[in-house]
């Protein structure tokens, strides 16, 4: 073997001992009598030493040469360290080298390979695999390790199975766009990626498998964020023979043992809101209750008080910002001028200083006297010493617009502390969305979620009041999880993909097979699947996924390290019975 200890293993206790080391250059101090080493390898680092007076000539010589994240061999024996170095494990030896073998040389690399590096996203992306040697990036994919292991620890333990589906699927014209691929054997036919494996899922639940759990890639050529790949990977599971609260349970098992085993948090009562509530309060359907700041709608008393804005908007909602009335002129200024960029919309921003001594001082005191801002105080629950931010329009973008300014207004205030978790169930969705630009509906979960009971009637009547039987978790303000009890028979399968306008043909051509196989004893079933990039970065106390994922794409799609997507050839094309139309200008 190339060595007998890690970098990161010895101790005190092995003075003495004859080793054996390998691993990379991390940095190298000649002071021309004596050379230092500090060799590195995922374990940790350990001080080498070349001695004149102790080491072969030789072997000096051969040291001089080495360069950063050079890969060497060396053997030697456990000294104590006459100055020790209390920040690392093993900063209380040293190794006096009697042998040393560079089993490669390295070029410099384009950014240093330590915890604070000097090298750009881009740059580290395209030398991913020098990035991964730092400490942040190698610590993420390790944690990102440990919750795997647990989860499937959990589940395993809940009975559940842990089965593989197909990759290579059929497209479905419902939810994001498919990654499709070209079959050589089936001209002119493709394969799609799988956005999840759901109805494979549903598949087992009709096989008898009862209760599956993946942890799985999935594929959706959508537009990227922080917070979104092109691939990403689900914890996807499905249970037969359940109801929703069976799933809540089950779920709520396995965030606690996440929690407890990797974080060392006890956490108890997973509440429950409703989808209307969390929009009505908190203006999203996942929000962050680590704080308040909780929407209050003045409706009933801003409106005729000849304040134009306000009389012509839809709905008038406020927050309250504790301790805000401290903020000088320049500091709401730059809220409103916050609130008025493109990503946001508003058009304005209405404000209230809630003195200490109980008086108010507004943006519209032309309107309002004081018996009026004190309705509004009470109506947002604010405090003496607190700002209330008034915003009004159009209900569903006033309510965007005021939970994107609440949420930045909790990150300058530091409410959103990154070792405070506080998990919420979001229930009863609607069922369907209206896409007001084609005036249809399309199923705001997927095609086979069951409406809540005695609701499939309204379908035909008043389709935008249907309550999906639907659930997400939400953590910290994040969408960790959701699922929803499945249909689980064919003729209200039919039912659903009619009123989502798909003919009686469309749907046989779809996804006939699946209401095919509930004819032959289909059990009542439902499921729920975890974003794991999301809810791993989520437990580390990170927002942003890339680092909990070995080689990600960049905000384009890309994976600059290996240049894809890239080009293919005449002949690759010909034989994919592919011709790629490129009309020059």
């Amino acid at each position: 073997m190339h060595r007998s200890h890690t970098n990161g293993e010895l101790r005190i206790e092995n003075n003495g001992q004859e080793v054996t080391l390998a691993g990379w250059v991390q940095k190298t101090r000649d002071k021309g009598f004596m050379i230092w080493v500090d060799l590195r390898d995922r374990y940790g680092i350990t001080q080498l030493i070349f001695d004149e007076d102790r080491t072969d000539k030789a072997v000096i010589e051969k040291a001089k040469t080495l360069g950063r994240e050079f890969v060497i061999q060396v053997k030697g024996t456990v000294i104590e360290r006459q100055s020790k170095n209390n920040k690392i494990p093993t900063g209380e030896i040293e190794i006096l080298v009697t042998s040393l073998e560079i089993l490669n040389a390295a070029l410099v690399p384009p950014f240093t390979i330590e915890d604070e590096t000097d090298g750009g996203e881009e740059l580290r992306m395209k030398y991913r695999y020098l990035d991964i040697r730092r400490n942040p990036v190698k610590e993420s994919l390790i944690f990102r390790h440990k919750v795997s292991q647990e989860v499937r620890n959990f589940l395993s333990n809940e009975d559940f199975i842990e089965v593989e589906t197909p990759y290579l699927i059929k497209s479905t014209p419902e939810g994001a766009r498919d990654f499709v691929v070209p079959s050589r054997m089936n001209e002119g036919q493709f394969y799609a990626l799988p956005q999840s494996p759901q109805t494979f899922k549903q598949l087992l639940m009709v096989g008898g498998m009862d209760k599956y759990f993946q942890i799985v890639k999935c594929f959706r050529d959508e537009d990227l964020r922080a917070d979104r790949q092109p691939e990403f990977t689900q914890i996807d599971c499905e249970m037969a023979f359940v109801e929703q609260e069976d799933i809540l349970t089950i779920f709520e098992g396995l965030t606690r043992h996440l929690l407890k085993k990797v974080n060392n948090v006890e956490i108890g009562d997973f509440p429950r809101m409703t989808f209307d509530h969390a929009m009505k309060t908190y203006g999203n359907d996942k929000p962050d209750i680590r704080f308040g700041m909780e929407f209050g709608e003045l409706n009933d008393v801003v409106k005729h008080r000849n304040f134009k804005i306000f009389d012509e908007a839809e709905l008038v909602v406020g927050i309250a910002v504790p301790g805000g009335a401290s903020y000088t002129r320049k500091e709401i200024d730059k809220l409103v001028d916050w609130v008025r960029r493109p990503q946001v919309g508003a058009l304005g921003m209405v404000y209230v200083k809630c003195n200490e001594d109980g008086t108010y001082k507004s943006s519209v005191d032309k309107f309002y006297d004081q018996e009026d801002l004190a309705k509004w105080a009470e109506k947002t629950g604010a405090k003496p010493g607190d700002l209330i931010c008034v915003l009004s329009g159009i209900t569903n973008k006033v309510r965007a617009q005021l939970s994107a300014l609440r949420m930045e207004l909790a990150e300058r205030l530091n409410l959103r502390k990154p070792n405070e978790f506080a998990p919420l169930w979001v229930i009863d969705f609607p069922l369907l969305e209206l896409d007001e630009e084609t005036g249809h509906y399309h199923a705001m979960h997927h095609p086979f979620t069951s409406p809540k009971p005695g609701q499939m009637e309204l379908l035909d009547t008043d389709p935008g009041a249907v309550k999906a039987n639907a659930y997400d978790l939400v953590l910290n303000g994040n969408e960790i999880g959701g699922g929803s009890i499945r249909i689980h028979d064919k003729a209200t399968q039919a039912v659903m993909l009619k009123h989502l306008g798909f003919s009686e043909e469309d749907a046989k051509a779809q996804f006939g097979f699946l209401m095919d196989a509930f004819e032959y004893g289909a059990p009542p079933h439902g499921g729920l699947a975890f974003g794991l990039d999301r809810l791993v970065a989520i437990l580390a106390g990170k927002e942003t996924i890339r680092d909990f994922i070995a080689f990600p794409k960049n905000n384009s799609g890309r994976d600059v390290m290996i240049d894809a997507p890239a080009n293919l050839d005449d002949a690759q094309l010909s034989e994919l019975n592919l011709q790629l139309n490129i009309t020059k200008a």
